[in-house]
Formats: structure tokens, sequence, C-alpha cells
């Protein structure tokens, strides 16, 4: 019989039938000469891991924009005539807006390569009878694992033999809580959560030990499955660059049009070809906002940088604001929404239920004394005892703990009641061990000590009652009475109802156990409800998140009540909501109908759900219009933080697989950090607001003045190196200042941006087409009295015209305040930024009059004060007109 692989469903085979499969021996494993020969059949039992752009492919991508387009096609138009200077002038600006995109990407990658951990892994197998270690890349298919607590499981098996293993895959699955392994055969189209006979890559052993047999490698793994969903998910245009492309054309087509104007006028009027061409260069540069990349990529990775300060890798520019856009946060429970650790929440006596917590070392209980304190006492005696976690022998500190998860928040809540582990370790002896099984759903140990022998047990709590006899009531011992049982099983089934996993303990006494038959006639003691809690900081992050208009969606891998109870936990749901979807529930993708897409768009918590099904949920979101923020730290949240708009990984817990993969990394893996990094990101949106509309109003009105003067003084037209000087000087530095603000603190309490909206509205372009009407009549007016009222010449009038619209755009900025802000008190004039600015373009303009090269370079020539002061009062009208119009607006809304 030749060997079959891939094995479909193997955990739906016996152990005989998938080692004849695979042609494995579950004793002495498969021979060395075998091994070779699959592996020259099968390949390295390894994963692509994402290929990282090279720094040139980084480059390159700073100049995928069509505003870089456009300055590439009027520098070829400026060197077609021979214009070397203005050649070399836009080829400057497209290089340094290129050095700057570069540079923050690459700095992003440098800080991604400083978090990767690169261990290289290795594996014991059997082969021929005898035991090596092996790198993990060289096991094959029928290859026999031996496995035992702290290892990392190196490709997916069929397990053959287990005593007590349990295995975290909280990576793989979600849940929070280690998984018992058996060796049973299991039904068809059981879930990955549920197989418990099988083990997979990339998952570690905490407890117990084994033996498994390989049934897949590399892309064959639930590993490799999920890899592949990451590689064939495609990188999505961002919201900022969509927006950004749809203002470009509009700028571009505005061109289209006013060169079009000016160029019929000037045949009509039979002006020169050569005048028309140059004139028409003027329009293009005065069109296109040069600044608009250099300042949306600065304000970008200034937040970029201050969020690398609250603890946040942004690898990614564009996703700073995309961010801040985001209607749904899709998050996973374990280890983001919860610590990923274990605690005691609840103790259930006969008497009386309890709720307990661990703080600063001390046992609390929040709701008043317990009255069961023999209960209690022995309950935490026999934790203790029936524990196999590791410890240190003196005076232990929590991350001194290891084992299973359970058994270290045993110790941990006895040893904060006041018990000594390394005393009572000394006072009751250890001799004997029932190891706990899936048969047996309990486990006990035998003790030793100068009165006698002491049993601990715990277990599930259906089975360890049917062990018990009597209870504990206080100081008394009572019968265990049926209706006792009854009360006690219920009492579990509403603790496991609210999401809490449930042990039950007992113990016996005495001279006369029986110490080979010692797990019988034990007297009942409590029970414990262990729970993964939220973490400190949720619930008010949820709180913002809600203020803010921002859906919170709970997708995980754990079990639908555990989902459902730290979502109420965190305020994600009100108390009466009971609404979870499962994974077993969801159609697949092809199979969803308009029904079911409204029931997953309502629904707060999915549970029990695969990577594949993360990834579709996504997609409903996103196709129901939703900017979508997807969080998580596990193997099996990568695919759909590749697909999110924005994908955030958690820097400490998460795997390298999804680090590698989202945009953004959180350094503390604190959810806070997220609705931090939202506020920060609205803020940037309202900066890159405000400088687009100044920009593009400043460039409208430049097209406006080259158009009117082109027409009524052609002599007194702008020429294109002092448009480009005006665009890089006196725009881009005022508009980098905007870009700088601190925002509107109230971002916080508005509902998120409609995605498809633009970043000018209707409204925007109205006020733009406003300041570039009234700073276009205030150039035009001094130009054209300069040219009739002074009788300057045209080159007087072009310098008349140059001062004024560099003076009206630096006086312009202060038009950008937010309406209802008062002229002298605002987020502009408190912008230290912003008088930075107009010092230095100030200081640059009387620069270039003082230096002749300049001067003569830029056309310009000495003015008169007479001169300086009318452009100069001229240029100030724009400020006047519209700060009186909001004073006016201000004072109309307070009487109305």
């Amino acid at each position: 019989m030749t060997m079959k692989y891939p094995i479909d469903q193997p955990f739906s085979l016996t152990v005989e039938e998938v080692a004849k499969l695979v042609q494995a021996n579950t004793v002495e494993g498969i021979t060395y000469y075998e091994a070779k020969k699959r592996s020259r059949v099968y390949g390295l039992n390894s994963y692509k891991t994402q290929k990282q752009k090279s720094l040139w492919l980084i480059l390159l991508y700073q100049f995928k924009n069509p505003i870089v387009y456009l300055l590439i096609a009027g520098s070829l138009a400026s060197l077609y005539f021979k214009d070397i200077l203005e050649t070399t002038a836009i080829l400057a600006v497209i290089l340094i807006n290129a050095l700057i995109g570069f540079f923050m990407e690459f700095q992003a990658r440098n800080s991604m390569n400083a978090l990767k951990k690169m261990d290289i892994v290795t594996a014991k197998v059997i082969r021929g009878g005898k035991s090596r270690s092996i790198p993990s890349e060289q096991l094959v298919p029928g290859d026999l694992i031996p496995l035992e607590a702290g290892d990392i499981i190196p490709a997916d098996g069929r397990l053959v033999a287990v005593n007590r293993l349990q295995c975290d895959e909280s990576s793989l699955t979600g849940e929070s809580l280690p998984t018992d392994k058996t060796v049973e055969t299991l039904k068809k189209d059981t879930v990955v959560g549920d197989q418990h006979n099988m083990v997979f890559k990339g998952t570690s052993v905490i407890n117990g030990n084994g033996k498994m047999v390989v049934t897949g490698i590399a892309a064959n793994t639930q590993l490799g499955t999920i890899t592949s969903l990451v590689e064939t998910s495609v990188d999505t245009i961002t919201p900022l660059d969509k927006k950004l492309n749809r203002l470009s054309r509009k700028l571009i087509w505005v061109t289209l049009v006013m060169t079009a104007i000016f160029s019929i006028t000037g045949f009509i009027q039979r002006k020169a070809i050569l005048t028309i061409i140059e004139t028409s260069i003027a329009l293009a540069v005065a069109a296109i906002p040069e600044g608009l990349p250099i300042v949306a990529t600065v304000a970008l990775s200034y937040g970029m940088l201050l969020m690398a300060r609250r603890n946040a890798i942004v690898k990614k520019l564009s996703a700073v604001e995309t961010l801040g856009s985001t209607g749904v946060i899709l998050t996973d429970k374990t280890g983001t929404l919860t610590e990923n650790k274990i605690f005691t929440d609840t103790l259930a006596f006969p008497e009386e239920t309890v709720k307990a917590q661990v703080e600063n070392n001390l046992l609390k209980f929040p709701n008043g004394a317990v009255k069961s304190a023999e209960n209690l006492d022995k309950l935490l005696l026999t934790g203790i005892l029936c524990n196999n976690a590791t410890i240190e022998e003196k005076y232990p500190e929590p991350d001194q703990l290891s084992g299973d998860p359970v058994e270290v928040a045993l110790i941990k809540t006895a040893i904060a009641a006041g018990l000594d582990n390394h005393l009572l370790s000394k006072q009751f002896v250890r001799i004997a061990e029932v190891p706990f099984s899936s048969e047996i759903m309990m486990m006990a140990t035998l003790h030793k000590t100068s009165s006698g022998y002491f049993t601990a047990a715990k277990g599930s709590v259906e089975r360890l009652l049917d062990k018990c006899n009597y209870l504990q009531s206080g100081a008394h011992i009572k019968i265990l009475d049926s209706a006792s049982r009854k009360s006690i099983l219920l009492q579990s089934e509403k603790m496991a109802a609210e999401g809490l996993r449930v042990l039950a303990f007992a113990y016996r006494s005495g001279n006369n156990l029986d110490t080979h038959n010692y797990l019988n006639d034990l007297v009942y003691i409590g029970m414990t409800g262990f729970l993964d809690p939220p973490r400190v900081d949720i619930k008010g992050a949820m709180l913002s998140c809600r203020k803010a208009g921002i859906r919170v969606v709970m997708i995980t891998g754990d079990h639908p009540k555990t989902a459902l109870n730290i979502a109420r936990k965190v305020s994600l749901i009100d108390e009466d909501d009971k609404e979870v979807i499962t994974g077993t529930e969801l159609p697949r993708a092809e199979l969803l109908t308009n029904d079911w897409r409204q029931r997953i768009l309502a629904a707060a918590v999915f549970a029990r759900v695969s990577p594949k099904q993360k990834l579709e949920i996504a997609h409903v979101f996103q196709q129901a219009g939703s900017i979508v923020a997807m969080t998580g730290d596990g193997v099996n949240d990568a695919p759909a933080l590749k697909n999110a708009d924005v994908g955030i990984a958690m820097g400490i817990r998460g795997t390298q697989v999804a680090k590698e993969t989202a945009s953004i990394v959180l350094k503390d893996d604190s959810f806070t950090s997220i609705v931090q990094a939202v506020a920060h990101g609205r803020e940037i949106f309202q900066n890159i607001q405000k400088f687009v509309v100044y920009l593009v109003s400043c460039n409208l009105s430049e097209i406006f003045i080259v158009t009117v003067l082109g027409v009524i003084i052609p002599g007194a037209t702008l020429l294109p190196l002092q448009i480009l000087f005006l665009n890089m000087v006196t725009d881009i530095f005022p508009a980098l200042a905007l870009g700088l603000g601190t925002g509107d603190k109230t971002v916080m309490s508005r509902p998120p941006r409609a995605p498809g909206k633009n970043i000018i509205t209707n409204k925007k372009w109205l006020a733009i087409a406003l300041y570039s009407a009234s700073i276009t009549s205030t150039v035009v007016i001094a130009a054209v009295y300069c040219k009739e009222a002074l009788h300057s010449d045209d080159q007087t009038c072009n310098n008349i015209a140059f001062i004024t619209l560099t003076l009206a755009q630096l006086f312009h900025v202060f038009n950008m305040s937010s309406e209802g802000s008062g002229f002298i008190n605002n987020e502009i004039t408190r912008n230290k930024w912003i008088w930075i600015a107009i010092l230095i373009c100030s200081g640059l303009l009387l620069l270039v009059f003082a230096l002749p090269g300049l001067r003569l370079v830029l056309g310009l020539s000495q003015l008169s004060f007479k001169l300086w002061l009318s452009a100069t009062t001229a240029s100030l009208l724009p400020l006047v007109v519209f700060q009186g119009y909001k004073a006016f607006q201000k004072i109309y809304s307070r009487e109305s």
C-alpha cells in the first residue's frame, strides 16, 4: 500500500488507521532512509514568511501619486523649453517628498526588525527506535514525535499516546484555557478547537507528556493554512490615498479648463504662441499643490512619531489617518480584552457562594467575609497539595510560577490567603498520585502527615461527586444526600453559564486509608470558578469607543459563554444581551444571504470562529461601507489583520506572523493605546483637512490670478518659478504648521467620518472658492492700481502681484481657525509652529529681494517703500473680510 498524504481529517480516524495511511511505526518511528526519501518528495517543514519590500521598492513607492506624476510632467515640459532652473526646482520638490516618506517607512521597518525573535526551533524525533533532536524543518509525514511539558509542537500530528497531556492553543484558536488531550477518535468535521486528539504546529505543551505521529507539515498544517490566507490577501488602498487621489483629479480638471480658457483668449487676442505656452506651464505649476505630498507626509510622520512614544509602532504612514476614520474595531478576546491569565473568580461552598480576587498578593472578598471558613481553609489546602505547578522554595512571586494556568491560579490564591507552600510540602509529604486523564476527569494525591494520611482531589464536579459520600458544612461533616448533590450540580451549571471554568474539590483524612485505593469515600468541600479576567483599563476604553461612535466587535475562538461573560464585564454589550454567533452557525461566504449579512452587522460577539471566518466577517463589515480595524495577537488573527483597513497586532504576546501582517504594532498590548491612537488619528485628519483647504485655496487663487492677469495685463503675469517659490516656501511652511497642530480636543465626542466622504466637503469647496476669489481680487486690484494709478512698468506690476500674493497667503493661515473661535485666541494663534512659519517665510521673502542673484532668478527688482506699503495693505484685505464675517456670524448666532 502506498503512503497517503495529506490525510483528510485524521482526527476522525483511529490511531491504527492513521499509522497505516502514513506508513508510520508508533513505537520505533520511521527509518532515517525513509525520512530522507519523504523529505525529497514532500519538502521542508517550513512556511513562507512575508517577504519584506526592498529598500528600492519602498523608495519607488513614494513616487506613486497623481500629484507627483503632474510634477514630473511639468519638469519635462520645462526641460523641453530648456528652463533648467525650473526643471531642477520641480525635481527637487519630488525628491524631498520621496525621501521623507522613505525615511519614515525605513524607520518603521527597523523597529519591526527589532521586535522579531527568529528562534531556530528544534524537535525531538524517534527514528529507527532512537531519539534525537533535529531542526523542525527536517520533519516529514509519519515521523514519531515525543512530547513533554515546555515543548513547542513542530508539526500537526495525531496523538498516539497521552499522559495528562495539556496544550496551550490560544495563539491558534483563541481559547485561553489549556486543552486536555486524548487519543480517542472524534466525529468528522469537528472544529479545530475541539480536536482533542490532535496537536498543531506552533502551539505548546504545558503539562504531561505523549507521542504524536506527524500528519501535516508546512502548508498542510493549520498554521500553514492561515499563512496561505495571509499571502493571498491583497493590500488595500487606504481611505486617505483614495481621497487625495480624488482631489488630485479635480485639480487636474480645473487646470485643463483654465488652461483652455486662457489659450482660447490668447488666440483671439493674437498673442504669441510662446507666451501662451509659457503661461500655460505657469497655470499647470499653479494648479499643482507641490507642497501637498510633503505636508501630508510630514503630518503623518509626526503622528507616527507621537504614536511611537505612546507605544505604537506604525509601519505605514497612511495607517495613522486611517485609524482615525475607523468605524468598527474587530477585536480578539484572549490577551487583547483579557489578561490571558487565569484567576480565581468565584468560590462556591454548600452554604454560600462568594466572589474572590487576589490584589497585591492578598486574597480579598469584595462582598464581605466568608462564613464557611473551614471550607475555605480545606479548599485552599487541597488546591495547593493536589497541584503540579512548579514554584520557588521560598516566598515566591507570581512570575516565578509555571505550569497549568489553573494550578498556578490555585497556588496564587492559597499564598494570598497566607498559606506557606514550602512548609506544607514538608508537613504533607506526597507519596502517591492519580494523574488527571480525560477518562476519569479528576486528579488526586495521597500525602503522609504526622497524624496519618491525607487525600486531596480536584476535578469535574459531576465525576468528583461520584467519589464523595460526605460534604463539609462549616465545622461539621454531613452525609452527601441526593438533594445536596442536585444543589451542587445546579450551582456548577450556573457558574459555567457565566463563562467560568469550574473545578470541584474534595478530601479525606485519617489513619485507616487504603493507600492503594484512596480515591473514594471523599468529603466534598466546594467549587472554584476560574476566569481569564478583562484587562483593568478595558472598560474605560470601551466606553470611549462607544462615545466616539465606534463599534467594537469581539471575534474569538473561545467558548460562547466565556465570550459573552467577558463582553458584559467590559461593557461591550448590555447585561441582558445574550446574542452570540458561533462559527458552526455561520454559512460559508458564498452562501451568505442578506439576512445573514444584517445579522452579522448587528452582532457584537462571535465565538468558536475559525481564521477563515474572521476574514469573512471583516469582509462583510467592509462591504457595508465601514472602515475596519482588526486587533489580535495570534496566528489565527493574521488573515483578518492583513485584510482589514488597519491591522493592529500586540507586540508582547503577538506571534511573529501577526506582527509581520499588521500595519500597527502595540508595544504595550493595551487596548487603551488603540483608543488614544484613534483620537490622534482624528486630530491628524482635522489637520490634514485644514492644510488641504489652505493649500488648495492658495493654489486656486494662483490659477485665477495667472488667468486674469494673462488677459488684462499679460506682462504682469506670475512666472512659473515665482509660483513654484510660493508653493514651496510661503505655502508649505504655514501648511506644515497646520499639520503639526494639536487639533480639536472634542474629536472623540463625535461619530467617525463617513468612509466615502472627501477630504474637502461641498461646504469646504464653497469656502475655498470664496477664499480664492478674495485673494485673486486683492492681487488683481494691487496690480491694476500699480499699472494705472502709479504708471509702473510690467515687471514692477509683476513684483507687486508677487508680494501681495505672498503676504496674502501668509495672513490667510489665520482664516483656518474653526468656526466660533475667537480671532485672538484660537487653535491657530496658540500653535507655536504657525508663528515660526510666518517668521521663516517673511525672512525668506526679504532675503529674495536682498540678494541680487535670487532677484534675477525670480525676475524681481528692488521696490520703493511706497510700493511695499501698498502691497502689504492690499494683502490684509482677505483676512479682514473673513474675520469680520466670522465675528458677525458669532454675534448673530448669540443673538438668535
